[in-house]
């Protein structure tokens, strides 16, 4: 057993549905459970929080919530749960949802008084609703109040079921950022459901690939961002890289930030983060063309050298995914099997990696 970390093995039939999930995670940053609807990420989550139980084992920390000879019911594992759709008393205030939140966080193992109401409320932009009832508030502000009462209970490790998917576009941006600050202001480990790729690379640190109630892959968010295809639920048109580098330079004039990736630079619609402030950039493989002369007189702006790493052909898509070397990093362009063709291109080639857009992480 590992003081730092969780270890878990969940194996079993809900429903129809056959569970065999066995992986080791640190309680540490934010781990993603990702995979196509259906993969059973839900049921793994509600198993680390005792609401699903099958056979198996679950240590955290140096507190054993399940093996084979004890089971820790859900109100004594020190967990904070934030559901797809935010459950709150419909009679309280926000104020008072979030009281109720600590009323009974002492008696759970591994709970440990850290977090106090003030600075939740603060964290999450909470102040000018403490006096609204619940149906007074927006999707996006209930789940931050629900997100902000799970803290409340002093949890060891917070858990979030896909809290987006039932918001609009526009709750979903006025959101993230308080989830992306979560775990940097408060410290307590997230794990993290999410079937959105976006999401999961603004979000997590490390990713639990799940498919078919297994984990089939594991890593860090970089690793898994390239290695995430159609098996595993992303749609063609989101697969991506990610790329890591630091606010350069700002032009105000121009509304244009340079980030500067060691080697090679990326310019971006101006980004309001400090100089030096450290960023992923997200890039999807069809918005990255690829070039064997750097090219002139284009309105590309970011073209970076490299070097060819793999060529994979798509067949049944009619086209070829190029992985491609920058430095230490690695993009991922899409391209036609006629461009394929065309450029004749080969692992160890020198070329250029035109990039038509980006998306960035505040992280």
């Amino acid at each position: 057993m590992k003081p730092d970390c969780i270890t878990a093995h969940f194996k079993g039939l809900v429903g129809t549905f056959y569970v065999d999930a066995k992986f080791e995670i640190p309680l540490l940053g934010v781990t993603a459970l990702f995979g196509p609807s259906g993969s059973g990420k839900t049921t793994i989550l509600r198993c680390i929080a005792g609401l699903t139980r099958l056979q198996g084992e679950l240590k955290v920390g140096s507190w054993t919530w399940q093996d084979s000879k004890q089971f820790t019911p859900t109100h004594l594992r020190s967990i904070g749960y934030a559901f797809q759709h935010a459950e709150l008393f419909p009679h309280l205030t926000v104020a008072g949802n979030l009281a109720f939140a600590g009323k009974y966080s002492d008696r759970r193992q591994g709970h440990r008084l850290r977090i106090n109401s003030a600075d939740i409320v603060a964290l999450l932009g909470l102040e000018p609703l403490l006096n609204r009832q619940p149906n007074k508030l927006s999707g996006g502000e209930r789940q931050r109040v629900s997100i902000a009462r799970a803290l409340l209970s002093q949890p060891r490790i917070l858990l979030m079921d896909e809290p987006l998917a039932s918001l609009d576009q526009a709750a979903k941006e006025e959101i993230l950022p308080y989830i992306e600050s979560l775990n940097r202001t408060s410290g307590i480990p997230v794990i993290y459901v999410s079937h959105d790729i976006g999401e999961v690379a603004r979000l997590a640190d490390r990713v639990l690939q799940i498919s078919e109630g297994q984990v089939v892959g594991m890593g860090p968010i970089g690793e898994m961002i390239e290695r995430l295809g159609l098996d595993a639920g992303v749609p063609a048109f989101e697969e991506s890289a990610l790329l890591k580098g630091r606010i350069a330079s700002h032009d105000q004039t121009n509304r244009i930030t340079q980030i500067d990736l060691s080697p090679g630079e990326l310019a971006a619609p101006n980004i309001n983060l400090p100089v030096g402030q450290e960023v992923r950039v997200r890039v999807r493989a069809r918005d990255v063309a690829v070039a064997l002369e750097r090219p002139r007189a284009i309105s590309i702006r970011n073209i970076l050298s490299a070097t060819v790493a793999e060529c994979v052909a798509q067949e049944n898509m009619g086209s070829a995914d190029i992985i491609l070397d920058i430095g230490d990093q690695r993009l991922r362009a899409r391209i036609t099997l006629a461009s394929l063709s065309d450029l004749n291109l080969q692992p160890g080639q020198q070329v250029y990696a035109l990039i038509k857009s980006v998306t960035f992480d505040g992280r």
